[in-house]
């Protein structure tokens, strides 16, 4: 079913949260659906790898090596990389992790390409990995209760889907690119309970999830969601409080105001528009500093 139908029927739903897993649902395909679930159900091969990331990136080169080298010390054995046309150092950074085995690069051009990107990861890894957590580069998964994100992962394998909040980091005041590692040099954050923390972003069990609804929820065939807590989610993340105290990610969105000025300047994964220069005020949010 194409997207103008898929969104016609879902809108008919009025619950939000079951809404959004039928868009997903939908835009995949019933039948296809259907297919997955009964493959899945035949399929006892067990995947190679633990956990897997799978990200879409444009002109972020200088950012990788930390984000790279940052998951693979929480236990991040894969990642799932698709280049949207950078024109940058991205590639030349990647190489190493290319060769090595670590790092899956696709060249994968065109606007508005994010959606398709997951949809590609899922269909070419989905019994390769047993989880696969979705995020963009500027975010870091960071257990708390945890010393691992596969440690927090072990407490969540009768469910399909884990949905773990941001916590919005501000430019802690600066206005120009400087040296160092992004979280080293941004320790200033929002306060937990901040509307935009109620954002999410999903780690997915690819056997039971479809497809992504937008960039932060998972469409599920089967199976439920939980919040870090392992408490079924019943309601779209929107209506909930944040939850920051098992495991969370840390979301770097707009670092210095230089680099604002670039990531303006890249426009959007998965739309035409840019972001406005209210984007920056709306989340240069310094109201605590990390230890």
């Amino acid at each position: 079913m194409n997207k103008f139908w898929a969104e016609i029927i879902a809108g008919l739903i009025p619950h939000k949260h079951t809404r959004n897993r039928w868009r997903g649902i939908l835009r995949y395909g019933v039948k296809n659906a259907y297919k997955l679930k009964r493959r899945v159900k035949h399929d006892h091969s067990t995947p190679k790898y633990y956990l897997a990331v799978c990200a879409i990136a444009k002109n972020e080169g200088p950012y990788f090596k930390e984000w790279i080298e940052w998951h693979r010390k929480q236990g991040v054995e894969k990642f799932y990389i698709y280049d949207n046309e950078s024109t940058d150092q991205t590639k030349q950074v990647l190489q190493p992790y290319i060769e090595s085995g670590i790092v899956e690069y696709q060249f994968f051009p065109g606007r508005k390409r994010q959606l398709a990107a997951y949809d590609d990861c899922f269909e070419r890894h989905r019994f390769d990995a047993r989880w696969i957590a979705v995020i963009d580069i500027d975010e870091f998964i960071v257990p708390i209760k945890d010393n691992t994100i596969p440690q927090f992962l072990h407490r969540m394998e009768g469910y399909a889907v884990v949905e773990i909040n941001w916590l919005v980091y501000g430019s802690s005041g600066a206005r120009v690119k400087e040296e160092g590692d992004v979280m080293q040099r941004f320790r200033k954050h929002s306060l937990p309970t901040h509307r935009l923390n109620r954002h999410v972003k999903s780690i997915v069990d690819p056997r039971q999830v479809c497809c992504m609804v937008g960039c932060h929820e998972a469409a599920r065939i089967s199976g439920k969601p939980v919040d870090p807590n392992g408490n079924v989610i019943k309601v779209h993340f929107g209506d909930r409080k944040p939850q920051q105290d098992v495991i969370r990610i840390n979301h770097y969105a707009i670092k210095s105001y230089e680099e604002f000025l670039a990531k303006q300047a890249r426009g959007r994964a998965r739309t035409n528009s840019l972001r406005d220069d209210g984007y920056f005020d709306r989340y240069d949010l310094n109201d605590l500093e990390d230890r």
